[in-house]
This record gives C-alpha cells, sequence and structure tokens, in this order.
C-alpha cells in the first residue's frame, strides 16, 4: 500500500513541477511523438529552418567568443502561432540571444490540442 501512495505522489502534478523547465520539455517531447505532433514538427521547420539557422549565426557573431554549448528551448505556441512563455536551458548568452529572436517569430497554427500547445527545440553548434 505504501508503494502504491508513492506512485500516487510521484504521478500527481504540482504547480512547482508543471511550470519546470523538464516538465516542459517532457510534455513537448510527448506531443511531438504523436502523429498531429509530427505534421506539426515538419510544417514548424519547414517554416522556421532558415530563420533558426541566420538567427544563430546572428547571435554568435554578437557574443563573440560566444559559447557554443548545446541548449534547449522549450516554447508554448499560442493559437494565433505566436510563441509564449520562451525560456532555454542553460541560459547562455547565444542561447537567450536565440530565444529573444525565436519570441518575435510567428510560427505555423498549432493543432488544437494540447492547448497550450508545447514545442521544445535541441540546438547543438556544429563548427
Amino acid at each position: 500500500m505504501s508503494i502504491l501512495l508513492a506512485a500516487a505522489l510521484l504521478l500527481a502534478p504540482t504547480d512547482a513541477s508543471q511550470n519546470s523547465f523538464a516538465s516542459r520539455v517532457t510534455q513537448a517531447k510527448l506531443t511531438e511523438a504523436t502523429a498531429a505532433g509530427s505534421t506539426y514538427q515538419t510544417q514548424l521547420w519547414a517554416k522556421i529552418g532558415n530563420p533558426t539557422t541566420n538567427a544563430l549565426k546572428a547571435c554568435i557573431d554578437s557574443n563573440a567568443p560566444a559559447n557554443k554549448a548545446p541548449f534547449t528551448l522549450v516554447s508554448e505556441v499560442q493559437a494565433d502561432g505566436k510563441p509564449a512563455h520562451v525560456d532555454v536551458f542553460p541560459a547562455t548568452p547565444v542561447a537567450n540571444c536565440f530565444a529573444g529572436q525565436f519570441a518575435s517569430w510567428t510560427l505555423p497554427t498549432p493543432p488544437e490540442k494540447p492547448v497550450p500547445y508545447p514545442i521544445e527545440i535541441d540546438v547543438s553548434i556544429v563548427p
């Protein structure tokens, strides 16, 4: 019985865990793994592929010598395609610069569910 209680407590969301960066990334990855998520990812990258490359180049140039460590961006996409609650980890100058640019973009309209629609982007800068 204590094992079931412990499992229930581990699975019960709290405000802190729901909003934690890791929880948001996990939720986005689960969403991406669905059929609708896969379709959305294709639409998303068709629209942001070149802007992402350009933004990263600009962020590296403006933060020279730049920390090119990998980072993850997590965001919610609103019904109008506007990113909201954009966060990065680790929050290096390049990652923060990219997050600032990303936050101003208009993304493809997300699927109707879940709301808000979570996305995550793992960024590795290869020379």
